[in-house]
């Protein structure tokens, strides 16, 4: 991150729920704007992250997306308006960004993340947030942040349920990384798509949100991390739980 910034008249005005908190205040907001953080993905998760990390003054943000906006998006992904539709998100979410904070700096990636271009993108941020829909990015992203010492924070939805958790392996032992977790990807035929099993639009914006909180507290250090944590959210139960995951001597990744 780059040295603190002193706030602005209109920071102060913009921020002032932030400023009473003594957990955050002036110094913790000045750390916020001078945050660069990547999200990858502006889906159903992805867009009520962005929002939230927009509104509380994250100072950068990129995303990475390479989908463009289609009308059966719009009953979850929020960051999108219906005149968006056949706009890549990317494009439609740092316009819609624009208007909720312009004072921060959006950059839009439309490109799909792959093994040709997820150093340069991942080493250019503080702390990545994985909003994806497929395993093989979220393995990606699990081993570039650990081989380059970034903090990964995941978040995964099924048509009622969701996960979260965040993975720091690179500061070493206890905390794990993802493959930890989940050495190897299932098989796709195992794992349905939303296009085809569903999802209640909401159940988004639920763990999209926890997932900018847990963003907002890595970045202030506030709180107690979910690295090592599972977090799990039933929505027809109304439930939360969590797992203990530990770190795996034999794990290809961080062992």
């Amino acid at each position: 991150m780059s040295d603190a910034v002193e706030l602005t008249e209109a920071q102060f005005q913009r921020y002032a729920r932030h400023l009473i908190l003594d957990e955050v205040g002036e110094e913790g907001q000045a750390k916020l704007i001078s945050s660069r953080v990547l999200v990858i993905g502006a889906g159903g998760l992805g867009s009520p992250l962005l929002l939230y990390l927009a509104a509380a003054g994250v100072g950068t943000l990129g995303i990475v997306d390479d989908d463009t906006v289609d009308l059966s998006n719009l009953q979850r992904q929020i960051v999108h308006p219906t005149n968006s539709i056949g706009r890549t998100k990317a494009a439609s979410a740092r316009e819609t960004l624009a208007r909720i904070n312009p004072e921060i700096r959006v950059e839009a990636h439309a490109v799909r993340l792959d093994d040709k271009n997820v150093d340069a993108l991942v080493g250019d941020y503080d702390l990545i947030a994985d909003g994806s829909d497929n395993f093989a990015t979220r393995y990606l992203l699990n081993d570039t942040c650990h081989r380059l010492g970034k903090t990964l924070i995941v978040g995964a939805l099924a048509p009622f349920d969701g996960q979260l958790s965040t993975f720091k392996a690179h500061l070493g032992p206890p905390h794990p990384c993802y493959r930890c977790l989940f050495r190897d990807p299932p098989p796709p035929d195992l794992i349905p798509r939303c296009e085809t099993a569903g999802i209640l639009g909401a159940v988004a914006g639920v763990v999209g949100t926890l997932q900018a909180t847990e963003v907002l507290k890595e970045l202030l250090g506030l709180g107690e991390s979910l690295s090592g944590t599972l977090l799990m959210y039933d929505a027809l139960r109304t439930d939360f739980h969590r797992i203990r995951i530990k770190r795996d001597p034999d794990c290809p990744t961080c062992g």
